[in-house]
């Protein structure tokens, strides 16, 4: 299904009222998963609710996710689904999709670097079954190879922590504060 990119932008993909999404491309409605191998095909898309105008793309590729979460072997256990949830409407609600964002790139990066050294090995680019047997035999490694990474994100992450309060308290520690006498604070009532 996937078609040369548009020169003009995005693919544009129409929602209507009856829940049908229009494809302006092929002049041919699709579906869900027509949208998925947009998607698996790189396909740079728009969709839009044909009445409001308004951008309903993240909608649909939450959709998307649901259904492969419910169906076959999700990727979300539901403690991590919890605890995205809690982000929301947090303080670091915007760290943490930065957070998330750049390790799914990083984790991209890998296989795109581990599928370039297989190609150099094999003079050829690997298909998918023998890909799928290698990164089989290649899990428990990439498990170990990301959980360290993962250690040493939240290593970082801590000792960023740590200077940003060392900073703070060196920048407010050069102004004298007054206690606040309606505290009931029997020390700042002296």
């Amino acid at each position: 299904m996937a078609q040369p990119k548009n020169p003009s932008g995005p693919r544009l993909i129409k929602k209507y009222p009856n829940r049908r999404l229009y494809d302006t491309q092929t002049s041919a409605y699709i579906t869900l998963a027509d949208v998925k191998q947009l998607v698996l095909g790189n396909e740079d898309f728009q969709v839009v609710d044909v009445k409001s105008g308004e951008d309903l793309t993240r909608s649909i590729l939450l959709q998307i996710i649901l259904e492969e979460e419910t169906g076959g072997i999700p990727m979300f256990s539901a403690p991590a689904l919890s605890q995205i949830i809690r982000f929301y409407g947090n303080s670091m609600q915007g760290v943490m999709g930065s957070f998330l964002e750049k390790n799914i790139q990083a984790f991209i990066e890998v296989q795109e670097r581990m599928a370039e050294q297989s190609k150099s090995l094999y003079g050829t680019a690997v298909g998918p079954e023998a890909w799928t047997q290698f990164m089989s035999v290649q899990t428990p490694v990439l498990q170990t190879m990301m959980s360290n990474y993962i250690d040493q994100s939240k290593n970082l992450f801590v000792q960023m922590q740590d200077q940003m309060q060392d900073q703070t308290r060196s920048i407010f520690s050069a102004f004298p504060f007054v206690p606040n006498p309606n505290t009931n604070d029997p020390e700042t009532k002296k």
